[in-house]
């Protein structure tokens, strides 16, 4: 093997290992023997994506792909980022139409599909991404991985009983799944199988709590100052329901409030809900989760903005529409 292969094949066993520092040495290792690589600019790029730099990982895709315009899977590395964290949709939906016209077998065809369909659901396209899950292949797939994408696929536009034996499935297949055993754990609550879906949840829990971190992750006491930011940017109508100084930080919800319901990978909780002195309104605590945030963000950047739009929405539901409900002649701002 050559040295340029050599740093190429060391940078996907690191990144597999989870040392994204040593893997992006090696991809410019690699960029130091050939600067025309596109396989190295890819390399560099997904490295990038893993530490949360994902301006540059588009950077690197890009040029992965201006150096050899059929490169699949730069495009679908590039369309990942573009619609999870960065949100542009439109750039991923005209990525994957062109990837598209180059996949050649099925898995690389279920890899584009998945893609945009991703892009379409971001959009709020729920019929564009029904229609999508008409062109899956009809399986079995060869890469496990397929079956429970597609599975959770069709569960996301609320085709549950085409969904549950995909899910099943992989989830039986491979255990250590976090994802699948999440999902299990949905499909069993839609059936009506309490028990059966809280068992899935407490193992996907578990799973979750295995990873490692992100590289970038912050430390406790950064978190919990970023979420207390967030509890104070909110506007005054909202802030009043919660009380800013009982903010608390934990890795995922506790076992005790999954078996009582709570979703595993919740980002956060209002609980111990009292009346506010002086006031007709309720607070509560807010528990915040920071490995469902830091999961969700992507980046040390958007940590505090998924903070503040979980308990925008989280405030809303439990108290202001709550109240709307159990008083309808109440006129809400």
């Amino acid at each position: 093997m050559d040295q340029f292969s050599a740093h190429l094949d060391r940078g996907w066993d690191l990144v597999q290992r989870g040392d994204s520092r040593g893997a992006e040495q090696s991809a410019r290792r690699a960029l130091e023997l050939d600067s025309q690589s596109p396989e190295a600019h890819n390399l560099l790029g997904y490295v990038a994506a893993l530490q949360g730099e994902f301006e540059d990982a588009i950077e690197s895709y890009r040029e992965a792909i201006a150096l050899d315009d059929t490169y699949l899977e730069a495009m679908l590395n590039a369309a990942e980022v573009y619609i999870h964290p960065l949100g542009d949709f439109d750039e991923a939906l005209r990525i994957c139409d062109h990837a598209l016209t180059l996949a050649e077998n099925d898995d690389e065809l279920v890899d584009t599909l998945l893609l945009k369909f991703d892009a379409h659901l971001g959009k709020g396209e729920l019929d564009e991404a029904k229609a999508l899950c008409e062109r899956f292949p009809p399986g079995p797939f060869e890469n496990p991985n397929h079956t429970f994408l597609v599975g959770r696929a069709l569960y996301e536009t609320g085709d549950v009983e085409r969904a549950a034996p995909l899910i099943e499935e992989a989830a039986k297949r491979s255990g250590k799944n976090p994802e699948a055993t999440y999902y299990l754990g949905l499909v069993r609550d839609e059936r009506g199988d309490a028990r059966g879906a809280t068992e899935a949840f407490l193992t996907a829990r578990e799973l979750d709590l295995e990873l490692p971190a992100p590289v970038w992750t912050l430390t406790r006491e950064t978190f919990e100052v970023t979420a207390k930011r967030a509890v104070l940017s909110l506007p005054d109508d909202l802030r009043l329901f919660v009380r800013e100084d009982e903010v608390y930080a934990a890795d995922t919800p506790g076992v005790e409030v999954v078996v009582d319901g709570v979703d595993p990978r919740a980002l956060l909780l209002l609980d111990g809900v009292n009346a506010r002195e002086a006031s007709a309104h309720p607070t509560a605590r807010v528990f915040v989760y920071q490995r469902n945030v830091e999961r969700l963000a992507g980046s040390v950047e958007l940590v505090e903005a998924e903070i503040r739009s979980a308990l925008e929405r989280e405030i809303t539901l439990s108290f202001i529409e709550s109240e709307a409900k159990n008083d309808p002649d109440s006129q809400l701002n």
